[in-house]
């Protein structure tokens, strides 16, 4: 059987590098010949969870098309989110749990997406289903991908399918998945010794609303006063990538894991913030705007986005 690469989207995140090394192994016992491989290099706590769990990490692509002619994709579908040749290859499978959008393919395909917080809860439901036992590491990476996504269950994305799923696995791991959980969490909080580039780029997403190109990007820490310090960096660096990518918005949510609010940094033209404004009910002061409770860009950030935008 020919091989066939699987990855995550582009800046991935503990879901997106997790999901891929679990799905490569189930695939690979069901038959397929397949490699887990990422659109980047993993963030601080991503390599936290492969440290802890005893992986290296995927290697990085930036092509597909000149080692495979197939692939499958986790933690997401929409074009813009993937590899750059993604048009090049043939996709046989995905599993996600985002919005389907902008994602067409010539040939039948498996598609598993369900409405949970984390792409490897469904990977848990998966390995289940066919039988297949989940090794200890592999339970630890998946269980590292479900609470990066949910903050430790706290998100609104949660579902019970998720609690389950934690539950399950970190009983295969071998361990506490609250402090587990948040030693890791905290391993992806220090952004003191990063530039303001590297930040808006480690977890964004390119999003076409309305034919507007709409960037979000979301940072977590544990001080967020300490962190909107660097505001006018921030915002410079924002205008700087807009400008250079042609992003028509370009929105950096900024959380605080430990309290479950964020600050967002807004930048584009005066209607896209306007769109913006009413997308989340509040006025921007000087760029910025106070979201309590807010700490899910797929729930809480892109819906109301892409209302605003398509209303």
């Amino acid at each position: 059987m020919d091989k066939e690469l699987i990855f995550g989207h582009q800046n991935p995140d503990t879901d997106a590098i997790g999901t891929a090394i679990a799905y490569s192994y189930l695939q690979n016992k069901l038959g397929y010949n397949t490699e887990a491989v990422a659109l980047g290099e993993p963030n601080d706590e991503t390599a936290y969870a492969l440290k802890k769990f005893g992986f290296e990490a995927p290697r990085v692509i930036e092509t597909a098309a000149n080692e495979v002619n197939a692939v499958m994709l986790v933690d997401h579908n929409e074009p813009q989110q993937s590899v750059s040749d993604i048009d090049k290859v043939k996709v046989t499978h995905v599993v996600d749990h985002h919005r389907i959008m902008n994602f067409n393919t010539a040939d039948p395909l498996f598609y598993r997406a369900e409405p949970v917080g984390c792409t490897s809860t469904i990977m848990w439901k998966l390995f289940n289903e066919n039988g297949v036992e989940i090794p200890q590491n592999i339970a630890g990476i998946m269980l590292s991908a479900i609470i990066s996504d949910t903050l430790l269950l706290k998100s609104p994305t949660t579902t019970d399918d998720d609690h389950k799923a934690v539950e399950a696995l970190a009983k295969i791991a071998d361990v506490d998945y609250k402090e587990y959980g948040l030693a890791m969490l905290k391993a992806g909080t220090n952004i003191a010794d990063k530039s303001e580039e590297d930040l808006i780029d480690l977890d964004a997403k390119s999003f076409s609303l309305n034919g507007n190109n709409v960037r979000v990007a979301q940072i977590n820490v544990v001080d967020l006063p300490e962190a909107m310090e660097r505001k006018d960096a921030f915002l410079k660096a924002m205008d700087e990538s807009s400008k250079s990518n042609g992003y028509d918005m370009f929105m950096l949510l900024i959380t605080n894991i430990l309290d479950s609010d964020s600050e967002a940094l807004v930048v584009g033209s005066d209607e896209t913030k306007a769109t913006f404004e009413k997308a989340f009910g509040k006025k921007l002061s000087d760029s910025e705007v106070k979201l309590p409770g807010v700490v899910s860009r797929k729930k809480q950030v892109v819906p109301p986005l892409t209302d605003a935008f398509e209303g």
